[in-house]
């Protein structure tokens, strides 16, 4: 019980300070056991760290593979724009998210190869699960004018962009930026 709550205050920590500023000394605090406490479960900073990223990276796997699921009887249009569009509450209230979005475009510089290396596991994943969406889409004349791996890589681009909006611009240029991208990557798609 001790490892997991660690782990939950660490995320919320690294998720609203980023890596540099969340400090050991303040989530033990927070967890109510003294610092040294931690090393009982953990190497140090890096190991938690390293730690609350693979669950992260784990639980986001699961969140989209369930979304995708759940929504497979509505139109691939309105299951694209939904997933996209609800970033902006999963980022303001969920501390995963945060988390992700955090460590994907700011990796602490000294653990970025291995940061990285879980980040591209995860995205290669998320577009292999949109390749068979967009698969169906094509035989069901929803799409017309590209390929399925095409339509997903473009689909990852268009999620990129938006999450650096998120970060760098805050939620209404957010919104903006996916009205405007949306129509056109939609529109590329079903004509």
């Amino acid at each position: 019980m001790t490892i997991h709550r660690i782990k939950k205050v660490a995320l919320a920590h690294f998720a609203r300070h980023g890596y540099e500023g969340a400090s050991l000394a303040h989530i033990a605090d927070e967890v109510g056991i003294k610092k040294p406490s931690i090393y009982a479960h953990f190497n140090g900073k890096d190991d938690l760290f390293l730690k609350v990223i693979e669950d992260v990276i784990s639980d986001e796997a699961e969140f989209v593979t369930h979304f995708f699921a759940r929504h497979a009887n509505i139109p691939l249009h309105e299951r694209l724009y939904n997933f996209l569009s609800q970033y902006k509450a999963r980022y303001e209230h969920d501390d995963r998210t945060k988390f992700l979005l955090r460590i994907t475009f700011f990796p602490p510089t000294h653990l970025y190869d291995e940061v990285m290396h879980d980040v591209y596991i995860y995205l290669d994943k998320l577009e292999g699960l949109l390749i068979p969406v967009f698969e169906k889409a094509i035989e069901e004349g929803e799409i017309r004018s590209v390929g399925a791996e095409r339509a997903a890589v473009a689909f990852m681009g268009l999620l990129d962009g938006l999450l650096v909006e998120m970060l760098y611009g805050g939620t209404e240029r957010f919104i903006r930026r996916l009205h405007a991208s949306w129509y056109l990557y939609w529109r590329g798609l079903s004509i």
